[in-house]
């Protein structure tokens, strides 16, 4: 699943073509794609319909749309948003009206004004879509209202975070990871992160000082603002922004996805290990393995 800087790349350029304009027509060409969505791909066109796309707003990994009546244009009056599941291989494509259908389409919306461009959804593993849901008071689709801010949230409180931090009893990645904590942080920027602040993954959190706790989430700030300089990033074709480019911040990776090869810092082979069906990078010697790690 995409992760903070790669969603918010994702919602910039949604920010800039689609918020604003009103939906004339929805296609839902895959169930499965609306599947989030009970009431299914009819009721959801035809909820959509005279819709006015608002603003692009995005929570950690969140993405989502709030719709206002038609010719509305104060996010604040939107009752309902459309939010966006990309999964592993989603794409919201902002495409010319005359440009052939991806292979692995699966909704299309068509807007009333006079641009020629429409927004589609793609998706090759189908494990991603789009439903809609209402806003609670603060603006987010009441399915997500559990989510932490994210680091990069001017609200996102430093203080609240590193006292939750110290008291929970759990690893440090795993807190990272936990969207209810702080949201956004997924596999790759979790093992930057602590490839930057010198931590190993299985380092309990009960035993990070609170300086050094802070240290690591200015790394995290640091890592996901460089990453979104670059574009965010992309091992395949599969992530994209809205005009179907890749980003390009695989290229500055000190941990993820580097096993044997060299650590920039001191030149030891970096290593994987399995970890909650997933992979975890780090550099055996600047990162030394806590004593209680399993």
């Amino acid at each position: 699943m995409p992760e903070l800087p790669e969603v918010e790349v994702v919602r910039r350029g949604l920010e800039r073509w689609v918020a604003g304009r009103t939906v004339a027509g929805t296609e839902v060409l895959h169930p499965r794609a609306v599947r989030r969505h009970p009431a299914g791909g009819e009721d959801f066109a035809a909820r959509l319909q005279g819709r006015t796309v608002v603003a692009a707003r995005r929570r950690g990994k969140y993405l989502w749309l709030p719709l206002g009546s038609e010719g509305e244009s104060d996010p604040a009056g939107a009752d309902a948003s459309i939010l966006g599941h990309l999964g592993m291989s989603g794409q919201l494509l902002v495409q010319p009206e005359s440009a052939p259908d991806e292979k692995h389409l699966r909704i299309r919306i068509r807007f009333t004004d006079s641009l020629a461009t429409e927004l589609r959804f793609v998706d090759q593993r189908t494990f991603g879509g789009l439903s809609l849901h209402d806003n609670t008071p603060d603006g987010l689709p009441d399915v997500i209202a559990h989510i932490a801010r994210d680091p990069l949230d001017p609200a996102f409180d430093d203080g609240a975070f590193l006292a939750a931090l110290k008291l929970r009893r759990t690893t440090i990645k795993r807190a990272l990871l936990d969207q209810s904590l702080i949201s956004g942080v997924g596999n790759i920027y979790a093992d930057e992160a602590l490839w930057r602040a010198k931590l190993h993954y299985e380092r309990p959190t009960a035993t990070l000082p609170r300086p050094r706790a802070a240290e690591l989430l200015g790394h995290v700030r640091d890592v996901m603002n460089a990453a979104l300089d670059a574009g965010g990033t992309s091992f395949d074709s599969l992530y994209v922004n809205v005009n179907g480019q890749s980003g390009y911040f695989d290229r500055s990776l000190d941990a993820y996805g580097r096993e044997d090869e060299a650590c920039h810092r001191c030149g030891t082979p970096i290593r994987r290990r399995p970890w909650m069906n997933r992979s975890s990078y780090f550099c055996p010697r600047c990162q030394r393995a806590p004593r209680t790690a399993s």
